[in-house]
């Protein structure tokens, strides 16, 4: 029985069917990774791997130190070094009223796409109604003031209500610069699945050396450094890019804002040789693949470019920097499935989605892989 397309579903089944166009299923809350797989006794790279090729929907299963297996020489991994920000800071409005503030985006005139959360149990969740001006405190007497909704001119447009904001442009009053200031007074952002803080360490990867994402770029969380040094000497090539990750948006699935990306010129030559080369080109997360389809042309030449992108990447659109993809498992109707669609089609994600529910894969930052091949 296919559970992605049954009309009729038994009341324990996982999936429901698909509707407005992206995948829409059921995620026990059993599957959803609630701690580091260190803290269940696991190294990084022992998560689940799950191995599927969109040419002919084979699936395989192992763990992840064993990705090298699927991999050939001449192909080309292409990770983001972002590293993460202690992007959530105590804030405490005006009436000394709680709450926590999550940075997002930085922007061009030092200004900062925000979101304003409140206290909900051990979590926390949106607060819709902060007002243009208000100013909420911050440790060590800083300050940070909402200005406007983030793009307040589209959203009313769309005839949204601007009282119902999640995002905001915020500027800050700091004693120091503010990645110093993150690193001495923020903590890592978290979500209500996750049921205990933990420090920064764990919310990054081995190889990032730019610090400017909010959340983690977490498909090549499971990377070791020699795990990297395995795939280098089987002739795998590894090159960077940057791409500075916002928060997610679990709560409403809103499509992208803009985020900061560099591809440089030694990047776009590696891909552009492997490409004529008929070698294959895998990008390590979705953030990868929005970066390198930011500046590659509709004939598959990859530029080198810096700056901001707001790309939402459709099936419709397609996709023409990469031939596979490493990410994890996304949550029902997340727009990061549109993505995954538009590489593997949306029968291929039928049956992986499938797979990873029956074979208990985890979802989120702490969980298992899913590594897409043609």
């Amino acid at each position: 029985m296919n559970l992605l397309s049954t009309p009729a579903l038994p009341r324990d089944a996982f999936l429901k069917p698909v509707i407005d166009n992206l995948l829409d299923f059921k995620l026990p809350p059993e599957l959803e990774a609630s701690e580091p797989p260190e803290a269940r006794g696991l190294c990084r790279d022992e998560v689940q791997l799950m191995v599927s090729h969109y040419l002919d929907d084979r699936v395989s299963h192992t763990q992840f130190r064993d990705i090298a297996q699927f991999l050939n020489a001449g192909d080309v991994l292409v990770i983001n070094t972002s590293g993460t920000m202690n992007a959530a800071l105590n804030a405490n409005r005006s009436d000394g009223t709680p709450f926590e503030l999550h940075l997002s985006t930085h922007l061009p005139a030092d200004l900062w796409i925000v979101e304003v959360r409140q206290p909900n149990g051990t979590s926390t969740r949106p607060f819709y109604t902060a007002q243009s001006g208000e100013i909420f405190q911050l440790p060590a007497g800083a300050s940070a003031t909402l200005l406007a909704p983030y793009n307040a001119g589209e959203r009313s447009k769309r005839g949204e209500n601007s009282s119902h904001t999640r995002l905001w442009l915020a500027t800050f009053d700091l004693p120091c610069p503010i990645l110093d200031y993150l690193a001495e007074y923020g903590f890592p952002i978290r979500y209500s699945y996750v049921k205990e803080g933990w420090p920064n360490s764990y919310y990054q990867t081995v190889y990032a050396t730019e610090t400017g994402s909010a959340e983690m770029p977490s498909a090549g969380r499971a990377f070791t450094p020699e795990l990297i040094t395995r795939l280098v000497a089987k002739g795998i090539h590894i090159v960077p890019l940057i791409l500075h990750t916002g928060v997610a948006s679990l709560e409403d699935h809103e499509p992208s804002y803009e985020e900061y990306y560099r591809v440089s010129a030694d990047t776009a030559q590696v891909i552009n040789a492997a490409r004529a080369a008929h070698r294959r080109v895998v990008a390590v997360g979705t953030t990868v693949v929005r970066a390198l389809e930011t500046v590659t042309d509709a004939e598959g030449v990859t530029h080198p470019g810096e700056g901001w992108t707001r790309l939402i990447i459709t099936p419709e659109r397609g996709i023409f920097a990469v031939d596979g993809m490493l990410t994890g498992l996304h949550e029902p109707r997340a727009t990061h499935l549109a993505m995954l669609e538009a590489l593997a089609g949306r029968n291929h994600l039928h049956v992986t989605y499938e797979q990873a529910l029956t074979n208990r894969y985890l979802w989120h930052e702490f969980g298992d892989l899913h590594l897409i091949l043609p």
